[in-house]
């Protein structure tokens, strides 16, 4: 033993005897069992106190790392090795359970995981099936797409001034007048819902939904310390918004045109009213519509079009007609509020994909995207068809819903409180994926979000025959 601690050192004798003895049993110098030597000898050896031995061993006895066998000494501990090798790794589950981001429920991750699984037939899945994206036709318009240095680089915070010029006069058309500096492109409505969390509002705000609401399932607001108040939309709604909202600030979150879940529309005067109630109390709203262009009928207006004051923050996305992998949405706002969010955007992901805004750009400017989109109306009603046979045939006796006005989703109401996990579970086991109810209310344990957009006929079919299975031996239905 020729090593002495360093008296002219910036660390204590005792820091550095510790870290002595600890590299001693880290590298194999002194393994398990190895007596010490006794605290005067290894005072004198050490040129120390004794005092400054006693509190290093007693310090490495309390980190488990040294033993005392009473009337034999001081020995490296059976366990040292693993204390040693669990200090040398970060904690990563208590960095995990103290993190900001709240963790989605379990169901919901074993969705986005199955999701994965080829073998799945997945009847809940919120994108368009493979044979519903127009592959083809956007392999070619990217030979048509002309690019330059300034293309291909860093879009300016708000994103590509050409994508935001041809969407201030495409949502025209929608009844949304707005200047190219009052739009913000994205990537995606749930990076909006995001940075309006961290940018708009203090903790402990109050975001409002009705229910069953799509921001159950994800957790933008939660994550950022925002409570969420479902409210139901009637006679007392005004003061349930203020008793509840009391000195808070506050948001009104709604997708108005093709809910998500449920499927429902509000009626032009429902927009009107839940506006009109918004503005006196001064609640901007969040209006999510990136469904509408999916209706089967003819469309209802925007509230952003009934919007005089700024009172709405409306959202608009590709990913639900176009492809979601472009990840390319937009929000219009007031243009103090959209510098804000662009700012907040820059310091998260310096910008959207500059390839996906050109491709976007070019599909509304030529007509391809509206083409596009008359397609995939009428091949979605297709599907609602045949979904909405099966259910008449098989399941009119178990269940209730709606015919569908457009979009993905069928909300299927089982007359008996049967969706609950154990029903969630065993279906995976049959390689039937569903999306439960109770992942947007969770109370509730009748509905299911049923999609019409992602598998194929052949897999609709198979797949609710298997859920009808199911339900039968899970349940006390008379069928």
């Amino acid at each position: 033993m020729n090593w002495t601690p360093d008296r002219h050192s910036h660390l204590s004798l005792h820091i550095q005897i510790v870290e002595w003895i600890t590299t001693r049993i880290e590298q194999g110098e002194w393994p398990v069992g190895t007596k010490l030597p006794p605290q005067r000898k290894l005072a004198e050896l050490l040129g120390v106190n004794r005092s400054t031995i006693i509190e290093v061993l007693d310090e490495l006895k309390a980190d488990g790392l040294l033993e005392m066998k009473r009337g034999a000494g001081t020995f490296v501990s059976n366990n040292s090795w693993n204390i040693l090798l669990n200090k040398s790794q970060p904690n990563w589950h208590k960095h995990i359970q103290a993190s900001i981001h709240k963790p989605n429920y379990h169901t919901i991750q074993l969705i986005n995981e199955y999701e994965q699984d080829s073998s799945i037939i997945r009847l809940g899945t919120g994108e368009l099936s493979p044979d519903l994206l127009p592959t083809k036709l956007l392999e070619q318009s990217l030979q048509a797409i002309s690019l330059n240095a300034r293309d291909i680089g860093y879009s300016e915070p708000k994103g590509s001034k050409r994508l935001r010029i041809i969407l201030s006069e495409y949502l025209q058309k929608r009844g949304i007048h707005t200047s190219p500096e009052s739009i913000l492109i994205v990537s995606g409505a749930l990076q909006a819902l995001q940075l309006i969390s961290v940018g708009l509002l203090e903790q402990q705000s109050i975001v409002f939904q009705e229910y069953p609401s799509y921001l159950n399932s994800v957790h933008p607001f939660q994550s950022a310390g925002m409570q969420m108040v479902s409210v139901e939309r009637n006679e007392r709604l005004v003061e349930t918004l203020k008793v509840i909202r009391g000195k808070k600030q506050s948001l009104f979150y709604t997708v108005p045109t093709l809910h998500n879940p449920t499927g429902s529309n509000l009626t032009p005067l429902e927009r009107k009213e839940l506006l009109e109630i918004c503005a006196e109390l001064q609640i901007p709203i969040i209006e999510d519509d990136v469904y509408y262009e999916l209706l089967f009928e003819e469309s209802l207006p925007a509230m952003k079009s009934l919007d005089q004051t700024g009172q709405v923050l409306y959202l608009g996305s590709v990913s639900k007609t176009l492809s979601p992998g472009l990840r390319i949405g937009w929000v219009v706002a007031p243009e103090p509020v959209i510098k804000r969010l662009a700012d907040i955007k820059m310091q998260t992901d310096y910008g959207s994909s500059a390839f996906s805004q050109e491709i976007v750009a070019h599909w509304l400017s030529t007509g391809l995207y509206e083409e596009h989109v008359v397609r995939l109306r009428q091949q979605l009603k297709e599907r609602a068809l045949f979904v909405e046979d099966i259910l008449n045939k098989d399941f009119s006796q178990i269940a209730t819903w709606e015919n569908s006005m457009g979009g993905f989703y069928i909300w299927l109401r089982f007359n008996e409180p049967v969706v609950n996990k154990a029903l969630f579970l065993k279906l995976i086991k049959q390689n039937v994926l569903i999306n439960p109810g109770y992942i947007y209310d969770p109370s509730d344990w009748h509905h299911i979000r049923l999609s019409y957009a992602y598998a194929t006929l052949e897999e609709l079919k198979e797949g609710l025959t298997i859920l009808l299975g199911v339900i039968k031996s899970e349940s006390s239905f008379m069928l």
